[in-house]
């Protein structure tokens, strides 16, 4: 069960580098970063019923269910290795998760979550994507930007070939981001009033890392507000 640590959200687009950072940032507080994704492609790879219905809804682009997600979060955050706190990486994704994450922490005596919101341009979000392979068995990600001739086949961990995800195709990438803008934009407005900091995410790795662990150490430091021009811009650009 977790404990009174403060449960940390990262929050934005598909291919923010989200992932990248919380694996980062957890290694440094000693929490583990939790992935929605990652635990939906796992039971998508356990071959049940569930697991088969959550892969047609991944493949697509779409969103699964909040109720899905929501009990998938909450059975994880029941492990002893949450007592210290946490990173949600994909989660929340709807104003309803987020409120559901709310009361589940209100009711086991946790703090409210800071959030951290990834800002990043959707062209290079595309452009992220489709540089983007990951391990057939372990799972890894690498990212190999635009450059075709820089991709590498195999894992650098286990020798077993790399591939393009089916939600990092071009159409499923378009569908994701658009998603997005419809569904989890919402959530700056839900959560600017609170513990929460927009980065931008356009940066380096390590400036980005560097950043959010000024952030964290910083507390309860005034944040510059996201200008909602700024995010229909972005929203606008899905459909350019």
């Amino acid at each position: 069960m977790i404990g009174r640590s403060e449960v940390i959200i990262f929050l934005g687009p598909p291919g923010a580098g989200k992932g990248t950072q919380a694996g980062r940032i957890a290694s440094m507080l000693g929490v583990p970063a939790i992935s929605t994704g990652e635990m939906l492609r796992e039971e998508c790879r356990s071959g049940s019923e569930l697991g088969e219905a959550v892969s047609k809804i991944i493949a697509s682009g779409k969103l699964v269910s909040d109720g899905v997600v929501n009990q998938i979060v909450s059975k994880r955050l029941e492990r002893p290795d949450c007592e210290t706190g946490c990173i949600l990486d994909g989660y929340p994704r709807t104003v309803e998760q987020a409120r559901f994450l709310d009361r589940l922490l209100r009711k086991r005596g946790v703090a409210p979550p800071t959030v951290i919101d990834f800002d990043v341009d959707c062209q290079a979000i595309l452009a992220r994507l489709g540089g983007r392979r990951q391990c057939v068995k372990c799972g890894k990600i690498f990212s190999f930007g635009q450059a075709a001739g820089s991709v590498q086949l195999f894992c650098d961990l286990d020798g077993n070939p790399l591939v393009t995800r089916e939600d990092d195709s071009q159409e499923v990438v378009g569908e994701r981001l658009r998603v997005y803008a419809r569904s989890t934009l919402p959530l700056v407005r839900y959560y600017r009033q609170r513990k929460y900091h927009r980065i931008q995410a356009v940066k380096e790795p390590e400036a980005v890392t560097a950043e959010i662990l000024s952030l964290l150490s910083a507390g309860r430091r005034p944040v510059r507000r996201t200008p909602a021009n700024r995010r229909l811009t972005f929203a606008a650009g899905l459909h350019a």
